[in-house]
């Protein structure tokens, strides 16, 4: 089965068509019962987003650009104390109120054609009904994706045990 159909990461309005990784990280905060030796986690921490990707070809600086004033305006606007929170949608995750911390790009003398992406977000969590919204939509690509077939196909490389010296 061959892949067909490239399916962006959208980072607000931008599509990241070349994702070379993602990861999302959840926890619980994690406390200790008064007067006893037991701990029992208390609260969701934050939920933080990192995405790897590449920028090719050449909408790469316009797409360069979208993103870092993606960045900028959100800043912004959370800096008046508004609602200013960046939707990232992919087949992991739909993560409604996420606000970039960081963002890197890189280019080298081997790829001077692409530009090298590595975006950071961190959850802004709002109250009420946004919140119960977003974790519908994230379960929803849950129910979803479960009953889709991958597209990917299994590594094609075979595996061999290496003699030991």
């Amino acid at each position: 089965m061959t892949v067909t159909t490239n399916v962006p990461v959208l980072v607000g309005p931008v599509p990241l068509l070349y994702v070379q990784s993602m990861t999302v990280m959840e926890g619980f905060e994690i406390e200790r019962i008064n007067g006893s030796r037991f701990l029992h986690a208390t609260r969701p921490t934050r939920k933080q987003i990192g995405i790897e990707a590449m920028l090719i070809g050449p909408r790469r600086l316009a797409v360069k650009k979208s993103l870092e004033a993606l960045a900028l305006v959100s800043r912004e606007l959370l800096r008046e104390e508004l609602p200013a929170s960046v939707p990232v949608v992919s087949g992991l995750t739909i993560s409604l109120d996420m606000q970039i911390t960081e963002l890197n790009f890189t280019q080298s003398v081997a790829r001077r054609d692409a530009l090298d992406v590595s975006i950071s977000l961190i959850e802004v969590p709002r109250a009420g009904l946004a919140a119960l919204v977003g974790q519908a939509a994230e379960l929803a690509v849950a129910a979803g994706t479960a009953l889709v077939p991958g597209a990917v196909p299994p590594n094609p490389i075979s595996r061999t045990v290496l003699d030991a010296f």
